[in-house]
Parts: structure tokens; sequence; C-alpha cells
């Protein structure tokens, strides 16, 4: 079967992104790729010139997806600030219970990848700094004070469902992520 370049650059994306985050990034070599694509490797070096170019296009594939998720959960939550902050974690809700799930892709990326130089990690640092700056605007909007301090809050609870989720499922401690991010977006008297 004959594929276009971009066919075959897509086939061994959705490969790599499924054994990444299936199996690790580190613990993932191009030959198993190449292997479960059904392609050569020098086809998949052909697409992408080394792993870590494959690593980022993967994570700037997997960001993208997350952050285009993030904004139409805020964007359908309505006009009302607090409930556009709520809507972000009924989406991280409902991520944290898909048949597959084995954490945050971003979080796993930066432990295979300590070294803050490494352009893997700051890809992934990358996608959590877009979490935080987004937190800071919706806080913002809600008019209560200190929105830095609660966008950090909100951005803390947040990471605490996917990593949570990860160790003790979905109806752990990460079920209460909602509740406890309404009860700072509450005036205090």
């Amino acid at each position: 079967m004959r594929r276009t370049a971009a066919e075959t650059r897509e086939l061994i994306l959705s490969t790599a992104q499924r054994l990444f985050y299936g199996r690790g990034i580190q613990a993932t070599g191009v030959d198993l790729i190449a292997a479960e694509a059904g392609i050569a490797p020098t086809s998949l070096y052909r697409a992408f010139p080394s792993k870590d170019a494959l690593v980022l296009a993967y994570l700037e594939h997997t960001d993208a997806a997350y952050r285009a998720d993030f904004d139409a959960a805020v964007a359908a939550a309505g006009e009302d600030p607090a409930d556009r902050v709520l809507a972000v974690f009924d989406f991280a809700a409902a991520s944290v219970r898909l048949d597959v799930y084995r954490g945050c892709a971003f979080l796993m990326a930066l432990a295979e990848f300590g070294d803050a130089s490494h352009a893997v990690h700051r890809a992934a640092f990358n996608t959590k700094d877009w979490v935080r700056t987004r937190f800071g605007e919706l806080a913002a909007a809600t008019g209560l004070p200190e929105p830095e301090r609660l966008a950090d809050r909100l951005a803390l609870i947040l990471e605490g469902v996917y990593a949570s989720a990860q160790a003790l499922g979905a109806d752990g401690p990460a079920a209460r992520a909602r509740d406890l991010a309404a009860d700072l977006l509450r005036p205090r008297a």
C-alpha cells in the first residue's frame, strides 16, 4: 500500500503516541515504532530525523489537542466566570476516566526528561505553564481577590487530579477536585 509522506508521518506519529503514552518515551525505541507502524526504520527517519524530533512532535500534537479540549470546555460553559473554571475540572474528570489512562503525558515527559534545558522537558513545561496562565485569566475574570493565588491553587488541584487518578483511580481523590475548586470560587465574607 502506497502512502503519501504526510500519511506516513501521521501513521508514525499516531503509533508513537500510543507507544510513548503506553510504555514510556525512553522505553520505546524507534525500531518498535517502525515495526508497529508496519514501515521500515528508514521511512521513520525520513519523516522524523531523530527520536527527539518524534518525541517533540508527539508532545506538540498532544499539547494542541489538550489546549483545544481545555478551551472548548471553557467556551461551552457559557459566560459565568465560575462555571468556566469548573468546566476545566469537568473536562479533567472525563479525561481521567478514559479506558487507557496512565497519567498526564506532560508530567510523564517531565519525569523522563529531568534536564530543564532539554527540548522535550521544555515542551512539556510549556504546556504546564500555559495551563497556569489560562487559570490566571480565568481567575482574573471571577473578580475574586488575589487572582494569581487563586490561579496557582486551581493549577495545583488540576495537577492533583492527573497525578492521583493514575494511582488511586478516577473515583479516588480526583473525584473531589471540582468541589474543592468550587470552594475556592466562593466569595469570602
